[in-house]
């Protein structure tokens, strides 16, 4: 097997044309990255480094082509159901509607990482009066203006409550703007008092069993709205149905996670395995799709294992990474400066677990829901970060802030501190504007300092402990 290499946009102009004589397949959503760029604007895909294989080709190409996804399921006769907050709980109930799609519109976040400064979501949201000083997710304020970059759902669902505050107003600047939105509440997760009845949640949390209650009561309510846009209840199976397949991404996700963030050589980039934990969410709006990209994923991953490949060495230092980046362009930055990443929590890990098939479908889905880092306590987000942190063999951590974010102000040095006393490594707090032009000397300096102090430390751990006197 030839090394990986790290391919510009203009590199992948060669390579696609290498593998297209090959003999290379490619589903129906295929062709060349650059395509991207120029039909549909996507020019900030002109300042990253990609992954070099198919199924990393594979994965861009369905990340940056769910719009048309959307559109052709609107064609076909499909209902949008457009979530928001909640990342992972509501997909999975819509999923159990064949004539449902679902996606998340507070992905439009992402709309400025992949198309820069120069489009019109940014310009409406500023002229609405949602400017720079919230986080990035008012893109997506502005795409309901433009219509430029989702279909218009047919039922907007968002939770309220223990979420985000900017994307709370942002969802009420929306339907201000007429498009109704089915509000839920989630609660602020607390602990349960002593005797108080409690239920596990994925990921090994804990959580009084009232609240349990509350959050399927309300996912009833949704339930509810999704039956009136459907027309009819789902079969008395599909549930269930839908955790399992739902359940089978993340398997599938899981296993590439532990592949990746283990191995000795790194077999994968930070930035294609960002991609994929995103898709866990809500499976890049087609399920069957997604399992069969994170397939590939996994079987060039494994492929790169067993021969001893890797696209960088084993000095790379192990990074733990939290939250995701405002701009994509910071993971190529962190292994231009000798990191690789092994291990993430993205604000999403109720994702990642697997939902309990032992129990109730809504059940199980109320306590997914309530597993969510964000509605939590930042010290039992912190003891998460731990424990994979450990898992994952990392030697350092990184805690990017979100620009503008409510919910990152104080979060960040609170976690940081905690997972420095638990686990001994480094940290690094950062905040990664939309685009980190400006800033991108100091984050490199910062990163390679980080860098430093981790292999010192591994250095030291290596050595013989030496008497006083010695």
């Amino acid at each position: 097997m030839a090394i990986p290499r790290s391919l510009s946009l203009e590199d992948w102009d060669a390579r696609y044309d290498a593998l297209r004589r090959d003999g290379m397949g490619e589903p129906w959503y295929g062709g060349p990255l650059r395509r991207h760029l120029e039909a549909g604007g996507d020019t900030r895909l002109g300042a990253l480094r990609f992954d070099d294989s198919p199924a990393a080709l594979r994965l861009w190409n369905f990340l940056l082509t769910e719009e048309d996804r959307l559109r052709e399921a609107r064609a076909a006769g499909h209902k949008l159901v457009g979530a928001m907050k909640d990342l992972g709980t509501v997909p999975v109930l819509a999923s159990a509607f064949p004539e449902l799609t679902t996606f998340y519109v507070d992905g439009a976040w992402w709309i400025p990482c992949l198309m820069g400064t120069a489009i019109g979501a940014l310009r409406e949201a500023d002229r609405l009066g949602v400017c720079d000083s919230f986080c990035p997710v008012r893109a997506l304020l502005g795409a309901f203006v433009t219509g430029e970059h989702f279909p218009i759902p047919d039922l907007l669902v968002c939770s309220a409550g223990a979420t985000c505050d900017d994307l709370s107003a942002v969802a009420q600047r929306v339907e201000g703007l007429g498009h109704p939105v089915f509000w839920w509440e989630m609660p602020h997760r607390r602990r349960a008092d002593r005797g108080e009845p409690s239920a596990t949640l994925p990921g090994g949390g804990i959580a009084p069993a009232e609240q349990v209650a509350l959050v399927r009561d309300e996912l009833g309510r949704v339930m509810g709205a999704l039956c009136d846009l459907a027309g009819h209840r789902p079969e008395s199976d599909a549930l269930g149905g839908a955790i399992a397949q739902a359940n089978r991404v993340r398997r599938t996700l899981g296993h590439l996670r532990t592949l990746a963030y283990t191995s000795p050589l790194c077999p994968m980039p930070a930035l294609e395995m960002l991609i994929c934990e995103m898709l866990a969410i809500h499976f890049c709006s087609d399920r069957g799709e997604c399992i069969e990209v994170l397939a590939d994923m996994i079987a060039e991953v494994e492929s790169r294992v067993a021969e001893g490949v890797g696209v960088l060495g084993e000095a790379a230092v192990r990074v733990f990474w939290v939250n995701p980046v405002a701009d994509l362009r910071v993971m190529n930055l962190l292994e231009i400066c000798g990191g690789r990443l092994c291990g993430t929590e993205f604000l999403f890990s109720h994702a990642l677990d697997a939902i309990p098939e032992d129990v109730e479908p809504m059940e199980a889905l109320a306590r997914t829901a309530l597993a969510d880092p964000m509605v939590g306590t930042c010290g039992e987000r912190a003891e998460r970060i731990s424990r994979d942190l450990t898992r994952f063999g990392a030697e350092a951590l990184v805690i990017s802030r979100v620009p503008g974010a409510s919910h990152c102000a104080f979060e960040g040095e609170l976690v940081g501190r905690e997972v420095a006393a638990r686990c001994g490594v480094p940290v690094l707090e950062i905040e990664v504007p939309s685009f980190d032009d400006a800033v991108e000397p100091a984050l490199r300096t910062r990163l390679e300092a980080l860098i430093e102090t981790a292999r010192v430390k591994r250095k030291c751990a290596g050595e013989p402990r030496r008497t006083r006197w010695a």
